[in-house]
């Protein structure tokens, strides 16, 4: 039986990739939706796509009425985490709000609901992760993703939560950037850059997060899955492996700890997920972050 996946934020990085990879699956029947006017429309005009405002609860209730998806994969979030910590009112909204508005609607209409939540929800005090450790974030975004987990969890209609760590890709008709060509740019500019040493991820592929998402789908899984890659990397050794691959001067790049920078959100030290469960369960397998350079570099044509 097909899957009607209804999904939210498609303007955005994990959304644009869901569209890519959904519209091509024979076992999914795709909707996007997204704020605003479609921003695919012209790559993909055989998608059928509705604009949905997911912090408008009745607006919420009747698109999701009218599409009748059999499974919602909520994709839309304030995210930038500095934003976040200076305009709570806003991130509350759009973090925790718009996933009250969903679960309600879901659960009203017994839709499938998958959620995307991130590895800032915990502490950074020890990592990689499993589904089972305890969240305890430190920062504003985190204390909005885990509160909307929290929404998820209470939900009366099946759910999942998939939660992620540092999603690196590239964005159709965006200027947003991401670790690979921030710094491969620079680099070839022949800046200096400096890149933080003593925090720990493990990078996530924009295409993997889309892939691991559909599994989840498709699998009618519901409960924790995370999905990442299974490399633990600090940036600043991901920033070596992009400047060995593309064959820059890796001199450039300086080494340093976390205390170089200000910002108004604190970042989690070491986080990084265990990944066995998603593998296990759902088949997913990730690509390295290596794999991941060249795929960019492929997209990019810089080959």
């Amino acid at each position: 039986m097909k899957k009607r996946i209804l999904i939210t934020g498609s303007n955005g990085l994990l959304g644009q990739k869901l569209v890519a990879l959904l519209r091509e699956h024979p076992e999914a029947e795709l909707i996007a939706s997204s704020r605003g006017q479609n921003k695919l429309a012209d790559l993909y005009p055989d998608v059928k796509f509705v604009a949905l405002d997911v912090t408008n609860g009745p607006q919420v209730q009747q698109v999701l009425a009218q599409a009748k998806p059999t499974h919602v994969i909520h994709t839309a979030a304030m995210t930038n985490v500095d934003e976040c910590e200076l305009k709570q009112e806003a991130c509350w909204l759009q973090n925790v709000t718009a996933v009250e508005n969903l679960v309600a609607a879901c659960e009203a209409l017994r839709i499938h609901f998958v959620h995307v939540s991130t590895d800032f929800v915990f502490s950074g005090e020890e990592g990689p992760l499993t589904e089972e450790a305890v969240p305890a974030p430190v920062n504003f975004y985190g204390q909005s993703k885990l509160a909307a987990e929290k929404a998820v969890q209470a939900c009366k209609t099946p759910w999942a939560i998939v939660r992620t760590v540092l999603v690196y890709g590239i964005v159709h008709e965006y200027g947003r950037t991401n670790i690979v060509l921030w710094v491969r740019d620079s680099l070839r500019a022949g800046k200096q850059i400096k890149v933080v040493s003593d925090q720990f991820r493990t990078p996530t592929l924009a295409e993997d997060l889309a892939e691991g998402c559909w599994l989840v789908a498709k699998h009618n899984a519901t409960g924790i899955y995370h999905i990442s890659s299974s490399e633990l990397l600090t940036p600043y050794q991901m920033a070596l492996q992009v400047a060995d691959y593309f064959g820059l001067d890796k001199s450039l790049i300086v080494e340093v700890d976390a205390t170089t920078f200000t910002q108004p959100a604190r970042r989690p030290a070491r986080t990084g997920f265990i990944i066995s469960k998603a593998q296990q369960h759902l088949g997913y397998r990730p690509h390295t972050f290596q794999e991941g350079i060249a795929l960019l570099a492929r997209q990019t044509q810089d080959v």
